[in-house]
């Protein structure tokens, strides 16, 4: 089970959470209106992790995604907005890199609309339907996810928290297409700060 923490801001935050926690994915919020959006002055004083980025965009031009790209070296470019398949293959012949699209749960998911991006993407990630794309710390019935109808891998978001590790344990065993968890708002002391500790005890419930 990989992990994501999302929302990082912080240059001593994720210097620590580089060292003490490992995660496989650090991500950086690239949304305007997010309470963890990244400027681009954090460029300049963003530790070397060697842990790959995942850069989160909501309908977002090509452009200033691929600026951003340049300016972060970010690995993955994950789209958390309404962006079309078409939008989705250029910017993927465009720029080359590995793309998740976020799928905003309510009280179902249309499989079908998610059929066209099957072959554009490499992960899903289901959040929880929020006006602010993300972030609200508010979970969706997962039981959504047991008509899942393709083998692509998604990770899981939305509310997580230290109590959630035996649920989502439960959940990957009937589903082995559920790669990863993203963890944002839960582990939070304040707006793009995680609180270390939590994550570490999450991780070693979720990996023991």
């Amino acid at each position: 089970m990989k992990i994501k923490v999302c929302g990082m801001r912080d240059p001593e935050n994720v210097q620590r959470l580089i060292q003490e926690v490992k995660p496989d994915w650090i991500g950086l919020i690239f949304y305007s209106q997010s309470s963890r959006y990244v400027s681009a002055d954090f460029a300049e004083s963003f530790p070397e992790t060697g842990i790959p980025k995942v850069g989160v965009f909501v309908n977002e031009t090509i452009e200033f995604v691929l600026s951003k790209v340049d300016e972060f070296n970010l690995s993955v470019i994950q789209l958390h907005g309404n962006e079309s398949p078409e939008y989705v293959r250029e910017l993927k012949l465009i720029t080359g890199k590995k793309l998740w699209k976020v799928v905003s749960v309510g009280d179902s998911i249309d499989w079908e609309t998610l059929r066209n991006y099957v072959g554009l993407v490499e992960n899903f990630l289901f959040d929880t339907a929020t006006p602010k794309h993300g972030g609200s710390g508010k979970r969706f019935n997962w039981q959504i996810l047991e008509s899942y109808p393709f083998e692509k891998g998604f990770l899981l978001s939305g509310g997580l928290d230290e109590g959630s590790a035996s649920e989502i344990l439960s959940l990957a065993e009937k589903m082995p297409q559920m790669v990863g968890v993203d963890l944002n708002s839960k582990f939070e002391d304040a707006p793009g700060l995680k609180n270390i500790e939590k994550l570490k005890s999450f991780k070693n419930k979720i990996r023991p």
